[in-house]
């Protein structure tokens, strides 16, 4: 039986990270794995996740930069890839202030790479959208086929990024979709996320500065949630879902940024001093969007608590950080 070759980019990433974990349990998959080990964020917690999914025979990892074409050319000329998952990318909305220069390469050279190594071999492509395209919003729940004003560099190259998806699709009928994230949230989560900057100013009892007063809300989305999505999305090959598709992947209940930081105090036992500080002009106040078209995609009936997500992230940073 042929077994299926699945690349991961951004494979030392949260999700990425996660989805090769979920993969490679399956014999039927070779999963290859390419990332920068970029220094955006702790490279040690990046190393840790690679080692954990090098323990698996289905895994290969290799150093690739997606922003540089001739590293990508090589990788690609000794495999045959079926389908290509593409979660490379400059994460981050505030970073993107201080260095532009690093999503210009990875959000949109990268991304533009991938699609110039598909197009030949018509590769069915998954990539990462996001919802900070749909800037803010008065209308919920947000629906697939509304695009709003993006408030940041971040945002832009994603709605870049779909409009070049559809560019390729349309020339050179590469089979691909577009995934647009929510707040996902979990274990091994990437330490510039809210959540995992709150426990960290709990474990160091320092203060945590939360921009609008507080009263953000966000339609916060458990990782497992996800990568049960991903994972079905590999079995789904029709090629009318991949015409450059879009698709919310959220849990379609948002919640108060407040309420959500107030029950991981619960879990710990202990909080942090907050401070509310004026908005951002680069902030969205609410999201919230409708997962009823990925639900019926992937036959999905329920999504995660975010309380039960919660015990099991906080846990999860303790068993890691302490």
């Amino acid at each position: 039986m042929h077994k299926i070759n699945i690349l991961v980019t951004g494979a030392a990433g949260f999700i990425g990270f996660h989805l090769c974990r979920k993969l490679v349990k399956n014999k039927n998959y070779n999963v290859l794995g390419i990332d920068n080990i970029n220094n955006y964020y702790s490279q040690k917690l990046k190393k840790d996740r690679i080692k954990i999914l090098n323990k698996d025979k289905n895994f290969y990892f290799k150093k690739v930069d997606v922003s540089r074409l001739n590293e990508l050319k090589k990788f690609f000329k000794k495999r045959k890839i079926d389908l290509i998952f593409n979660f490379a990318a400059q994460a981050g909305v505030r970073y993107s202030l201080k260095n532009p220069e690093s999503y210009i390469q990875s959000n949109l050279r990268g991304f533009l790479n991938i699609l110039e190594l598909a197009k030949d071999k018509k590769i069915r492509t998954i990539y990462a959208s996001s919802s900070s395209i749909y800037g803010d919003q008065k209308k919920f729940p947000i629906k697939e086929n509304f695009i709003g004003i993006q408030k940041n560099l971040y945002a832009s190259t994603k709605n870049i990024n779909e409009e070049l998806a559809k560019i390729y699709n349309k020339s050179f009928d590469i089979p691909i979709m577009g995934l647009r994230f929510f707040t996902v949230y979990g274990e091994w989560g990437r330490p510039d996320m809210l959540y995992l900057k709150y426990l960290n100013a709990i474990k160091k009892n320092k203060t945590i500065y939360l921009y609008n007063f507080g009263k953000h809300a966000r339609d916060f989305t458990y990782i497992s949630d996800v990568i049960e999505i991903l994972v079905k999305l590999v079995k789904i090959k029709d090629k009318k879902y991949y015409q450059n598709n879009i698709f919310n992947i959220c849990s379609g209940k948002p919640i108060n940024l407040i309420t959500y930081l107030k029950f991981i105090d619960k879990i710990y036992g202990k909080n942090c001093k907050i401070k509310k500080i004026m908005k951002q002009k680069i902030e969205i106040i609410k999201t919230h969007g409708s997962n009823a078209k990925i639900k019926k995609l992937v036959k999905k009936k329920k999504f995660v608590d975010y309380k039960e997500g919660l015990r099991n992230t906080v846990n999860w940073f303790k068993s890691y950080y302490f």
